[in-house]
């Protein structure tokens, strides 16, 4: 496929998702180009041979002379500042993000009235480490990478996205926002909280606890390493959902203190969690085929297929 046929990409925000999609998306052949806020950040991907500016009204002004596709790759609470500037100087570039909820982004595109062209995605890849320094092309290889398939949502720049999102070496599930922020509040956000409520328990025993801790504390806390702002932005928009599920964690724990306390005995857990631990390791997906773009009811099925473990490969 030429560089034509796949069309420009334009990140905006140049951390470590970000950052890594401009490396794959220009190792994939693309014409591809950023923006990022810290100067810093900028002279860092400059100095590697990337093409990255602070201007962002210059990099949205020529994003739209080329009808690049906009990726929004800022933090949740940065977002409705950068969508009002696509507004007034991109709105006719196709638009997606990169950004761990959807819902969220969903109603910021809209209050901005930029939906016609949005289409929803979340690469499932990433490291403790952040800034341009983290950032690699190979990150999204082998990974799955959430696209929308709300309603509404028009195929051309929904074949853009999962393009880009097939050339960085993912493989697609179709998704709506909502049940996306469920999902990944369950499989994302409460591992962030239960590893860092891990390592604050761990850092109560002292240097003796620290110096006995081995692989289960090690990985069981890896996301802890994460910087604390990050993991805010990751995991408080999703507040609901983080909310709803943490409450069944929270009952699942009590329910096994009371059964420690009462019977010396930590109950169903150890068997629901290691049942739950080995479905995740014997987890199956199957390649969606047979569905056309744009033909029928597409979203429905796409929708359907991604509920079902369905898998996109290729467009």
């Amino acid at each position: 496929m030429s560089i034509d046929q796949r069309g420009a990409v334009c990140v905006l925000g140049t951390g470590l998702i970000g950052g890594s999609l401009l490396r794959a998306a220009v190792g994939a052949g693309y014409v591809a180009f950023g923006y990022n806020r810290s100067a810093t950040g900028v002279s860092a991907a400059c100095r590697d041979g990337f093409d990255v500016s602070g201007d962002l009204s210059a990099v949205l002004r020529r994003a739209a002379a080329i009808d690049a596709l906009l990726v929004v790759a800022v933090p949740m609470p940065a977002v409705d500042s950068l969508l009002a500037e696509i507004a007034a100087l991109a709105p006719e570039c196709p638009l997606t993000d990169v950004v761990s909820v959807k819902g969220p982004v969903l109603d910021a595109v809209r209050k901005h009235g930029l939906e016609a062209l949005y289409v929803g995605g979340h690469p499932m890849a990433g490291t403790s480490r952040s800034g341009w320094a983290a950032t690699d092309s190979e990150l999204f290889r082998d990974a799955v990478w959430a696209v929308g398939v709300d309603e509404g949502t028009r195929v051309e720049p929904w074949s853009r996205v999962v393009r880009l999102a097939l050339d960085c070496g993912s493989v697609v599930v179709p998704v709506l926002a909502e049940e996306h922020d469920r999902a990944v509040a369950r499989i994302s956000h409460l591992p962030h909280v239960l590893a860092e409520a891990l390592a604050a328990a761990g850092a109560e025993g002292g240097k003796l606890a620290l110096g006995l801790a081995a692989g289960s504390f090690r990985d069981g806390t890896r996301v802890a390493g994460t910087a604390p702002d990050l993991v805010r932005a990751i995991c408080e928009p999703n507040a609901a959902a983080l909310e709803a599920v943490l409450d069944e964690a929270i009952e699942t724990l009590v329910t096994t203190r009371d059964s420690l306390r009462a019977n010396g005995v930590l109950g169903e857990l150890v068997e629901a969690g290691y049942r739950g631990r080995t479905a995740y390791d014997h987890r199956a997906t199957w390649d969606i085929t047979g569905v056309e773009p744009g033909s029928g009811d597409w979203l429905a099925a796409l929708h359907r297929a991604g509920l079902d473990g369905g898998v996109l490969r290729a467009l």
